[in-house]
């Protein structure tokens, strides 16, 4: 029976495209002004997946780290969930603890502080998911909520409307490999199941390197402009 049916033809999704150094730099500067911020420096400097930043909570976000300890321990984000069906990440590789570069550690407070004060300002309305990104009452954002916003800060940034979140992952990769950090380490930061899969879907942007970390973010963010 199943011969006899014409399965329907899918679309064709946008290819996804990555952010210049410069085009970065001008979309921090435009998202300083927005309440998805904490949103765009997370997803930029440490690759996490629109679907996975949407259901991050506070207790996977250790904006303190543990200095003191032997060895020292960084501020870091635990992905461990995602907004796909069964609240899976994509793969199991994807479950990941990441450091957090001084940019987004910053970032993450300045939401949280206005996170606590959206709080009693919501009153009865507030529904508490423990969430990091939500509603100023406290729900989910969904995806919609997400694009709409981001498409606001790519304007203001004076880069056109035809940007979407997941070029975040991109420009992160972009700019690691860049920065250089080997394909080996931006699949194990970005969640990648295999280093193939990083070299598919990103091959232009890629260049063999030699160095990694978190503070490979620090260092692109904070050096001057050419």
């Amino acid at each position: 029976m199943a011969k006899l049916i014409e399965a329907p033809k899918g679309q064709v999704g946008r290819p996804s495209r990555s952010f210049t150094l410069d085009q970065t730099r001008a979309l921090l500067d435009a998202a300083a002004a927005s309440p998805l911020n904490a949103y765009v420096v997370l997803s930029l400097t440490t690759g996490i997946r629109t679907e996975e930043a949407r259901v991050l909570r506070w207790d996977h976000v250790d904006l303190d780290g543990k200095p003191d300890a032997d060895p020292p321990v960084p501020p870091s984000v635990a992905v461990w969930r995602s907004a796909r069906q069964g609240g899976e990440t994509k793969t199991p590789k994807s479950r990941r603890t990441s450091a957090l570069p001084r940019t987004a550690v910053q970032a993450l407070r300045e939401h949280q502080k206005r996170q606590e004060e959206d709080r009693p300002a919501a009153g009865a309305l507030w529904q508490d998911h423990g969430l990091v990104f939500c509603s100023t009452v406290g729900t989910p954002l969904d995806a919609a909520n997400v694009r709409r916003e981001f498409r606001k800060i790519t304007e203001a940034a004076g880069l056109g409307e035809g940007w979407a979140p997941r070029d975040l992952r991109h420009a992160f990769v972009s700019l690691m490999s860049a920065g250089g950090v080997p394909v080996e380490e931006i699949a194990r930061l970005a969640g990648h199941n295999r280093t193939a899969t990083t070299e598919l879907v990103y091959r232009h942007e890629l260049r063999p390197v030699i160095t990694t970390g978190a503070e490979v973010m620090d260092r692109i963010l904070d050096s001057p402009m050419q």
